[in-house]
């Protein structure tokens, strides 16, 4: 960091050095210092714009083009994500709701959906109740679901793109983290009650995070790949008759 720093200010004397010679140049053939100063102020007056143009607008432009790369190359993994686990892991949670049915009409979307849409079904998810049965959840089932996809799950933790995207790492760490407990839990038949609703809560955790991230991801498919948000749909875990095969 010093060295670039001091290479900085060596150009920036050089310059101004560089400079001073042209003047002197030009006062020594011309002999005429008036229009020297002339241009001189006119150039100084014309810095603040040249500061505008580039430090502020030039540059705020290449990183809002910057940020946008970046987070097309976050909405991919997040793509991955859910190709990989997320959508089989959607559907094993919301098989643990007991209330699903009051939003399951709600998450089947279609290609008319609007961003009105989505809207709303964010909105309906902000006040619905989310719950999980931990009885009816096979552990074992999941233990092994979960560790089957650890690797995968710490591979995205290591994108440095995460940092652009709070609420997709914040998911990750709860699929991680519920991950880890069951993995570490040897006898997953025999567990006391109590560890049985911290289980539950965790799962609850993983769950809510979900399900709001893939309304998020369908709503990007949509504007975006109308051939992949099609494909979603046919594999939409909330919709039971949904098929992959195009009848």
């Amino acid at each position: 960091m010093k060295l670039i720093q001091r290479w900085q200010i060596l150009l920036a004397l050089a310059l101004i050095v560089l400079s001073i010679m042209i003047y002197l140049i030009h006062w020594a053939i011309f002999h005429d210092p008036h229009h020297i100063f002339i241009y001189m102020v006119g150039d100084l007056a014309f810095v603040p714009i040249e500061v505008l143009l580039v430090t502020i607008i030039v540059h705020r432009l290449l990183s809002e083009r910057e940020r946008r790369s970046r987070l097309q190359k976050l909405n991919m993994v997040i793509g991955v994500f859910f190709s990989e686990a997320g959508t089989e892991l959607l559907a094993r949670f919301s098989d643990f709701d007991p209330k699903l049915e009051d939003i399951k009409q709600n998450m089947v979307c279609c290609t008319e959906w609007t961003e009105k849409d989505f809207a709303e079904l964010s909105r309906t998810l902000k006040h619905y109740d989310f719950d999980v049965d931990i009885q009816k959840v096979d552990i074992v089932d999941l233990r092994d679901f979960l560790v089957s996809r650890r690797d995968h799950l710490l591979r995205l933790l290591e994108n440095p793109n995460l940092l652009e995207h709070e609420t997709f790492t914040l998911l990750l760490q709860a699929v991680f983290h519920l991950t880890e407990e069951l993995a570490n839990r040897k006898d997953l038949a025999q567990l006391p009650q109590n560890d049985l609703i911290h289980l539950e809560g965790d799962i609850k955790r993983a769950y809510v995070l979900l399900v709001n991230e893939w309304v998020d991801y369908m709503r990007h498919l949509k504007n975006n790949y109308p051939y992949l948000f099609s494909l979603a749909m046919r594999t939409n875990p909330f919709d039971q008759s949904a098929s992959v095969i195009i009848k």
